[in-house]
């Protein structure tokens, strides 16, 4: 692990790899760094994978302002850091909004976007969306079933700190995957690398560049699964459809974890857009 200081905030990334750097944002906000470790990239990729302000080792902000703004300008300072000119920045679910923020703030700072289970927007209409979605999982599980309502449960419940919010957390985890029965034995040791950072000073953030997606003028892919309930299909291909020249890649057998559910397929688009790139 190394830091890097901004103002007096504290930054913690850790490098893994060779190639051309690419920096991973993790989601959230405030989800830990290592859930999105890509090992399969690292033997072509520099990857560097940025603990988000706060998030993990990183400083909390004071005041509680984590705006895709403030975030994007971490990963700008992140690339001055390192003494990279251009860096690749694939951002999962809440990293991708601020990977679509960095392409508008920073294009000269990039190579390209992977943007990844992500969307346009952030607030209430996500939220609604969701749970429309997540609403047709249970119809679509058997009456009485657990997993169900386990995840109806913890949407609806009210967490508080720092293990109330992780136990929700892992009760919704079946909706996140296409099928989670089918995966859940091989995944024991990932689950146990997902945690999180409760800061109770961050204040909401209301953000919707779907206005904007035609100013956006670096590569930029778009990768998300068939089955993801929170950042679904029609989102990403609202993206798409946005950003002149993007490309989307649909995962058919992933729900908001392509790179657990299909990891070669996850991996084989990247690449390709790299080494386009």
């Amino acid at each position: 692990m190394a830091h890097f200081m901004v103002d007096g905030v504290r930054v913690s990334y850790h490098v893994f790899g060779s190639g051309p750097v690419c920096i991973a944002h993790s989601g959230g906000p405030g989800i830990h760094w290592p859930y999105l470790r890509m090992p399969w990239l690292e033997d072509q990729l520099t990857m560097v994978y940025i603990e988000p302000v706060g998030t993990g080792s990183s400083d909390l902000l004071p005041g509680g302002d984590y705006s895709m703004e403030v975030y994007a300008s971490f990963v700008d300072k992140l690339a001055e850091h390192l003494g990279e000119p251009k860096v690749f920045v694939l951002g999962h679910s809440h990293g991708g909004f601020v990977a679509l923020q960095t392409a508008l703030d920073f294009p000269d700072r990039l190579r390209g976007v992977i943007v990844y289970d992500s969307m346009a927007y952030n607030g209430p209409e996500l939220g609604a969306q969701a749970f429309a979605n997540l609403e047709k999982y249970v119809a679509a599980r058997p009456e009485g079933d657990p997993l169900a309502a386990g995840v109806l449960a913890a949407w609806n419940s009210s967490p508080e700190g720092h293990d109330e919010e992780l136990e929700m957390l892992g009760r919704l985890l079946p909706v996140y995957f296409k099928d989670f029965e089918a995966i859940d034995p091989s995944i024991t040791e990932w689950k146990k690398l997902v945690d999180l950072t409760v800061d109770p000073n961050r204040q909401g953030d209301q953000w919707d560049v779907r206005p904007r997606l035609g100013e956006i003028a670096v590569p930029t892919l778009v990768i998300v699964g068939v089955a993801d309930f929170i950042c679904p299909l029609n989102s990403a291909r609202e993206l798409a459809a946005g950003i002149p020249g993007a490309e989307l890649v649909v995962l058919e057998q992933s729900g908001h974890f392509g790179h657990i559910e299909e990891p070669e397929v996850f991996r084989d688009a990247v690449l390709k857009f790299a080494a386009t790139h």
